[in-house]
């Protein structure tokens, strides 16, 4: 497992992994799922104790002899500082190693603007809160952004994003890390929802598909237990999806008929302005499908049926456990309802037998635990004997060439 985002079997980011998820409680846990000496798992499991990252207390039930101590995640381990990008607000928090979220907030900010303001005002934001986690006494180990386009994978470098002018090709990683001092990753957004829904609501499921539907559209994709990038990082992106009902409508990509005219936030408030029907976000529009408004109930119902229809290739093609759809406009029952009804009524019995088409569990704070969990898991010691002690902050060490998700 060289290379992803749990390191090598049995490393720092590996133990605290299979610990943060459950899969294992005690040492006698990990010796089972790691398969290596007990003697070794004691030595890496009491490091890693005396380095915070872990505490050890209670007992467990037996299995026979005596009781084992429950191995759980640090609080105060070391927490990440997390970032998730809209085209025009970001929610910024902090994550720590047990996928909780402290000091949330949503702020307007328009990053179409450009990578050069965006840059500026998010270390604004980004040193506030890490100045008031080493107020609290806490680890700053690094920052993780999610961010509402394609991510090269390997090297957080923006690639061609619809509506972004002056982002293509921006190395936002390297950039932020350079500025910041301490260790970066970006990832797409649609991505880190996906990570953020899997790790901390659903670690059981190997397959699993999260739809943003928000003033965009995205999707990210968890195979094998792992998130899917594809080889330029655009996997999951079914904004760009043609569909029939889009017809000739030209799109940000540059095409015609993606799925993003007909179905995303921004286009069904442009739709409703052709009504005569001013709003000025999707807050206001879904307050209006809550008030029983006929013309936004009816836009919301048809959105979802055609993101049901690019869904149902999904599903049909890579078989997943579970569909879960997020974003603002997953809070509008009509469209949760048409997708569902899409995907049962198009999809083989066989893709949807045992399949789970339901919402986010972990809703607005999804793509900050992704980007908070992905940049603490690939910004642990790597070895034992690089677990941190008493000294300088490691989240000012410097920046090093991270692992691919």
């Amino acid at each position: 497992m060289a290379g992803t985002p749990l390191g090598e079997p049995g490393s720092a980011q590996h133990i605290v992994h299979l610990v943060s998820t459950g899969t294992a409680s005690s040492r006698a846990d990990l010796v089972r799922e790691l398969g290596l000496a007990a003697s070794t798992v004691s030595l890496r499991v009491q490091e890693l104790v005396d380095a915070g990252l872990l505490t050890e207390s209670g007992e467990g039930a037996s299995r026979g002899g005596r009781r084992p101590r429950l191995l759980r995640v640090a609080p105060h381990g070391g927490v990440a500082v997390a970032a998730d990008l809209g085209s025009h607000h970001a929610r910024l928090g902090v994550v720590d190693l047990g996928g909780t979220v402290s000091d949330a907030v949503d702020l307007p900010h328009d990053i179409t603007a450009g990578p050069e303001s965006a840059v500026d005002w998010l270390c604004g934001q980004v040193d506030g809160l890490v100045a008031r986690q080493r107020e609290e006494g806490r680890t700053v180990r690094a920052l993780g952004v999610a961010f509402p386009g394609p991510v090269q994978p390997g090297t957080g470098r923006v690639l061609s994003p619809s509506r972004m002018p002056g982002w293509h090709r921006y190395a936002l990683r390297d950039v932020l890390a350079e500025r910041l001092g301490f260790p970066v990753t970006v990832d797409n957004d649609a991505t880190m929802m996906a990570v953020g829904e899997h790790r901390v609501a659903r670690p059981g499921l190997d397959h699993l598909v999260v739809v943003k539907a928000g003033r965009g559209i995205g999707s990210g994709v968890i195979s094998a237990g792992r998130p899917h990038d594809g080889a330029n990082g655009s996997a999951g992106d079914i904004s760009h999806v043609r569909v029939d009902a889009a017809g000739d409508r030209p799109c940000s990509c540059g095409n015609i008929g993606c799925l993003e005219t007909v179905a995303s936030g921004a286009a069904l408030i442009r739709e409703l302005a052709l009504h005569g029907v001013e709003v000025s976000d999707t807050s206001d529009l879904l307050r209006l499908v809550a008030d029983g408004d006929p013309r936004a109930t009816t836009l919301v119902r048809t959105a979802g049926r055609h993101i049901g229809t690019v869904l149902s290739v999904v599903v049909n093609f890579f078989n997943p456990q579970a569909v879960a759809l997020g974003g603002v406009l997953a809070t509008a029952e009509p469209l949760v309802a048409a997708v569902r009804g899409v995907l049962y009524e198009r999809c083989l019995p066989l893709a949807t037998a045992d399949l789970e088409i339901t919402t986010t569990v972990t809703g607005v704070d999804a793509g900050l635990l992704g980007a908070g969990l992905t940049a603490l898991r690939r910004h642990l010691p790597t070895t034992p004997a690089a677990l941190p002690g008493p000294g300088p902050d490691p989240a000012r060490a410097p920046q090093e060439e991270s692992a691919p998700a």
